[in-house]
Parts: structure tokens; sequence; C-alpha cells
């Protein structure tokens, strides 16, 4: 004979707590997550104006090329992965694609960012689509269709 399980009202209401917690706990993680991704495109951002600043006209130049790689020593060893020099010239690119701050977007991550300065005129393409998920949308295409 089997035993059914009552189902009492501090189940049904310890579940519904629950679910708004979990709930809750989601949204923050999102928002947390969205956060850190923006400070790093921004500190990305800033990084690669410096670059550009200190290197002036020079990036081919012996100067330019030794900065990028002095850089990648220090900032690998300080930091870890992910500042190797074909990085670094990602993120001087990055702000070449990008001069002026405020076309730099919330909504955007830095992979989204990398697509979009694979794409001829990002910056100008990037104005007119109004949502993250029409940009991926069409990027997709573009790369798909690119290669």
């Amino acid at each position: 004979m089997s035993k059914k399980k009552k189902i009492t009202a501090l189940d049904m209401s310890g579940n519904l707590i629950y679910n708004q917690i979990k709930e809750i706990l989601t949204a923050t993680r999102t928002k947390a997550y969205s956060a850190v991704n923006f400070a790093m495109v921004e500190a990305y951002w800033t990084i690669g104006k410096q670059i550009v600043e200190t290197q002036g006209n020079n990036e081919r130049a012996e100067y330019g090329s030794s900065l990028l790689k002095y850089l990648s020593e220090r900032l690998t060893q300080d930091f870890g992965k992910g500042f190797e020099e074909r990085e670094l010239r990602k993120i001087r690119q990055f702000y070449l694609a990008f001069p002026i701050r405020g076309a730099v977007r919330p909504e955007l991550s830095w992979t989204h960012y990398r697509l979009i300065m694979r794409v001829e005129f990002a910056s100008k393409y990037l104005l007119y689509l109004p949502t993250e998920e029409e940009l991926k949308k069409e990027l997709k295409m573009v790369i798909e269709n690119e290669e």
C-alpha cells in the first residue's frame, strides 16, 4: 500500500516563495554579470585609447610593436591570460572603431564588439540597430555571408 503525501499549505507557500527568491537571484546575477562585462568593455576602451595616444602614428614602427610586446608581458604576468599582443591589438582597434566613448553601449559585451569590428563601418552600423537581439541577428547574417 503506497502512502500518498499530503500537500500542505506550507509546501505550497514554501514552493511559491522559493520560486520568487530564485527569480530575484537569477535576475540579480544577470545584472551583476552585465555590469561586470560592461566595466571590462569600458576598461578595454580606455586601455585602447591609452595605447593609441602613446603610440601616436608609430603603430607599425618598432616603438609601437615593442610597446605592445612590453605591455603584453607585464599584463600577462600581473593579470594572467587575455593580454597577448594579438588581444592588445584588438583592444587598440576597438578604440579606433569607437573613438567616441558615448558610442559604446552597455547592452553589448566584449564578444559582441569583437564581432562588430569585423564589419566595415562598425560604429555607423551600430547606430541603426535599436535592440541587442536585432543586432545579434543581423551580425550573424553578415558574418555568415562574408565567410
